[in-house]
């Protein structure tokens, strides 16, 4: 496989260290080479379009200069920093020359890649009936996000796929979770939340398959205080994709990567057979 450049962005260096190290733990696997940008910076991603709209372009440019200056596609896994490179993509001046940049879901989703997955899989993930939540910001809107299937993303469905766990259809991938709005706004991102969880227990999934840093933080974090706030018992393990492809490769690190989740899949992945 091609070496491509990566931005991690700054929480998987934090609070998604379970995210990062199960995608560089894959793409070892796959035979993925990535190469770091160097002396990367923030994107501003969380608060900069809401304080300075000059900021918000220049940060994320600078790293697109940086990628520029590598001249290898651009893989990024968070949806937030993904979007807001987009956005300094399109707003640089006609005809200037950029790399490619790819949400990492849609990178491994493609049919090269699928076809790689298959053979790495020695535990098929049978018994795990999952939604997948893309969440708002990796593919819409689509004149930043340039996605053609905005509504109804489908990478992460064709890799789970691959992995031998069902994919439940359900109607909500790409509604939004709230975001950063948990604390300043907790009673609406519970509401928000609380009807994913409806919504995926309705269509009939045992957990909630998820490309997005923020998205896991909010549907995995405040699982319980949903629950007591809504006076439900929904018990949904919230598992990064890159994580399932790890437990479906049999990576020794996978118990690490789920230990560190507020919602333990133990109990899900034991029914299953697939306990590591």
């Amino acid at each position: 496989m091609e070496k491509v450049s990566y931005y991690p962005g700054c929480s998987l260096e934090g609070t998604a260290r379970d995210y990062s190290e199960s995608i560089h733990a894959v793409c070892q696997e796959l035979g993925i080479g990535l190469d770091e940008l160097a002396d990367w910076s923030c994107c501003g991603a969380s608060s900069a379009h809401s304080i300075d709209h000059g900021a918000s372009i220049d940060l994320p440019r600078r790293n697109l200069v940086i990628a520029d200056r590598a001249g290898r596609d651009l893989v990024v896994p968070c949806p937030l920093c993904y979007n807001r490179l987009k956005v300094a993509e399109k707003d640089a001046a006609s005809g200037e020359r950029r790399v490619r940049i790819w949400d990492l879901a849609n990178y491994m989703g493609r049919e090269e890649v699928l076809n790689i997955i298959k053979g790495k899989v020695t535990k098929p993930l049978a018994g795990i009936r999952a939604v997948c939540y893309y969440g708002c910001m990796s593919s819409r809107p689509p004149k930043i996000t340039d996605a053609d299937d905005c509504e109804n993303p489908m990478s992460m469905d064709r890799i789970l796929a691959c992995l031998g766990a069902e994919v439940v259809p359900w109607s909500y991938k790409t509604d939004c979770c709230g975001a950063s709005h948990a604390i300043p706004r907790q009673d609406l991102v519970f509401e928000l939340v609380g009807r994913l969880y409806q919504r995926a227990v309705a269509a009939g999934a045992n957990c909630i398959a998820v490309s997005c840093q923020m998205c896991q933080a909010n549907l995995d974090m405040y699982q319980d205080k949903i629950n007591q706030a809504m006076r439900t018992d929904y018990y949904l393990p919230v598992l990064y994709f890159t994580e399932l492809m790890g437990l479906a490769m049999g990576h020794r690190d996978v118990s690490t990567w789920f230990s560190r989740h507020f919602v333990d899949p133990t109990a899900l992945l034991t029914q299953a057979g697939l306990a590591p």
